[in-house]
């Protein structure tokens, strides 16, 4: 979905980036304000008047898709579920959750919370251009506010609409999967939803083009692809996790593993291992046990005249929590850990022994295989 990021700030232990992409968006607002919007609004004002309200309007905006993606982050940890960041992109912002809701109350709080916060926000702008009317701070500063009150409340309005994934479609799946007890199938129904809205958004794009407005036009055909895209992918995260929930690590787990021990010397490492499985890291092993893991980064770090005379235990790192897991820990629960982990293997620990070692690729691959092979009959 995004292409490259830039960090703003951290705030509640959050990350808020942007991405590249929000900035032809921000032009396009900023631009569509100052030329468009509050020239209608308020008439005969300098072009520079126009501009600073449209820059600051798109502030105001940003602030405001920051606070709702805020308030579904803070909602989804209060219920154990980890965020990665907040990303402000071409289509608004998203709060990017690691795994989805444990339970159907835990998935409708959050997906609510968004809504409600940007209807909170509406009336605080509302409130705050009536403070400025009363203090006669000029029309301007009240028609940004009445603007920005204006579109919180056609942000929470269109993430109710019940088309997966807006904030109202993930609702209707709360409330399906609370009727049914079946999570897979109330996201097929709300993601089925969601794909219709989109494609009906497309249809409203083809409308407005044969009506000459083709800025509306090209809108609602962007984002109704997007809402289109972004369901069927949501669905094909759910069958992927259905289908890892139900395999135990043991099932993609690679044995005998290949081991390092840690009194091998460094040269010995490069040459023996490195360059001949081409893996870029080792488990470090003695009499069965883990006793660290060994990184070609590792190796790097060390200046080639240093090497001679140091053995693997010189370089590697001490084992941490992302590092192994339990054979019969389900095949979603490894691969979220590797992926939050940013590394392609874990290491399986039975009793204490390593025993095997799981691969992202051959995870990546079982669902490939699995998709081709089941998916149109699920």
């Amino acid at each position: 979905m995004f292409t490259r990021q830039i960090t703003l700030f951290r705030l509640f232990g959050i990350d808020v980036r942007i991405d590249l992409s929000w900035l032809a968006i921000a032009v396009l607002i900023s631009w569509s304000l100052a030329t468009g919007y509050f020239p209608f609004v308020l008439p005969e004002l300098s072009a520079l008047t126009y501009w600073a309200m449209g820059v600051a309007g798109l502030i105001g905006l940003s602030v405001s898709i920051v606070a709702h993606e805020f308030s579904h982050s803070l909602v989804a940890r209060h219920y154990a579920m980890r965020i990665r960041h907040i990303t402000l992109f071409v289509f608004g912002g998203v709060a990017e959750l690691e795994g989805e809701p444990t339970s159907p109350t835990a998935e409708l709080a959050v997906a609510i919370a968004g809504p409600l916060m940007s209807a909170a926000v509406a009336v605080a702008f509302a409130v705050l251009s009536g403070f400025f009317s009363a203090l006669a701070v000029g029309e301007p500063a009240v028609a940004v506010a009445d603007y920005l009150a204006a579109i919180n409340l056609v942000l929470a309005a269109f993430n109710l609409v019940p088309a997966f994934p807006l904030d109202g479609g993930r609702v209707l799946r709360a409330l399906l999967w609370r009727a049914k007890g079946d999570y897979l199938g109330a996201t097929r129904r709300a993601a089925a939803i969601g794909e219709m809205f989109g494609f009906l958004l497309m249809m409203l794009a083809l409308f407005n083009l044969f009506t000459g407005n083709l800025l509306g036009a090209i809108w609602f055909f962007l984002i109704g692809m997007f809402i289109r895209a972004a369901a069927v992918a949501n669905l094909e995260q759910a069958l992927d996790r259905d289908v890892l929930a139900k395999q135990p690590a043991s099932h993609f787990m690679r044995r005998p593993v290949v081991v390092v021990p840690s009194d091998l010397p460094v040269d010995a490492l490069i040459d023996e291992y490195l360059f001949r499985y081409y893996f870029k890291s080792f488990p470090v092993a003695d009499d069965g046990r883990l006793r660290g893991v060994v990184d070609i980064r590792d190796v790097q770090a060390v200046p080639a005249i240093e090497r001679a005379g140091m053995t693997v235990a010189d370089v590697m790192r001490a084992p941490d929590e992302n590092d192994t897991i339990e054979a019969d820990t389900p095949g979603i629960q490894a691969l979220q850990q590797m992926r939050r982990a940013g590394r392609a293997r874990v290491f399986v620990i039975e009793s204490g022994q390593l025993v095997g070692v799981v691969a992202l690729r051959d995870m990546l691959n079982f669902l490939e295989f699995h998709m081709r092979l089941d998916r149109r009959n699920r």
